[in-house]
């Protein structure tokens, strides 16, 4: 297969986060033992993602393994988050293989996640799906757009991978203790109330980059 005419997306990361999280991921990717390579992180975080999603259904009977989805999420990041900087800092870079490998299983650990939440009982299985739908809905338009424009993002709004597992294990911790809420007079599931939060907000980044994009690629390639 002809890899001299492949170009690597630029990639856009403008997270609150971004920041300190680079320099973090730097800082433990050159202390990182020799033996140690990127497809070992990669595995360790699509590994974390299934763990999360199955202690999500375990929370169905014991609550308490809503703190091991916590612990999950946190191995996550790290495999996640790391195995590109790894693969960049010791320049063993392979972008193609390593963009597909590392998207398509976010695609399954979070089919995995979302899935473990809506058999979870703190989640409806309607939010559940429609946040999966919202969110592969949304990665489309990111791939689309990489292979279209060539920029990659990495982020919308200021918000990013790391801040969504953030807000997760925030209302994972607010779960233990409440469970469900009152809303305009109302019982409703906690993570109902963040999931429709969460629909609303991916749809308008979905709808807001949608019509961006398609602006653009229209000015690049107008009819004569």
């Amino acid at each position: 297969m002809p890899t001299q005419s492949f170009k690597d997306a630029e990639r856009a990361q403008l997270s609150m986060l971004a920041a300190v999280e680079k320099k973090t991921l730097i800082w433990l990717a050159r202390r990182m033992p020799a033996w140690i390579n990127s497809d070992h992180l990669t595995l360790l975080g699509f590994i974390a993602m299934f763990a999360a999603g199955l202690l999500y259904w375990a929370a169905r009977w014991d609550r308490r393994a809503l703190i091991g989805v916590i612990i999950a999420l946190a191995v996550n990041w790290f495999g996640d988050s790391l195995d590109g900087t790894l693969a960049r800092v010791r320049n063993h870079l392979r972008p193609r293989y390593g963009f597909y490998v590392d998207h398509i299983c976010d695609a399954i650990g979070t089919f995995f996640l979302l899935g473990g939440l809506g058999l979870s009982g703190y989640m409806s299985l309607t939010v559940a799906l429609c946040l999966l739908i919202c969110y592969f809905l949304l990665s489309i338009e990111v791939y689309l757009t990489t292979y279209t424009i060539g920029t990659f993002h990495l982020s919308f709004w200021s918000f990013g991978p790391t801040e969504l597992r953030l807000l997760l294990c925030i209302g994972n911790i607010a779960l233990f203790y409440r469970p469900v809420v009152g809303l305009f007079g109302h019982k409703y599931l906690l993570f109902d109330v963040g999931g429709v939060v969460g629909i609303a907000g991916m749809s308008m980044m979905l709808i807001w980059s949608a019509v961006r994009h398609t602006r653009q690629l229209y000015n690049a390639e107008r009819l004569p």
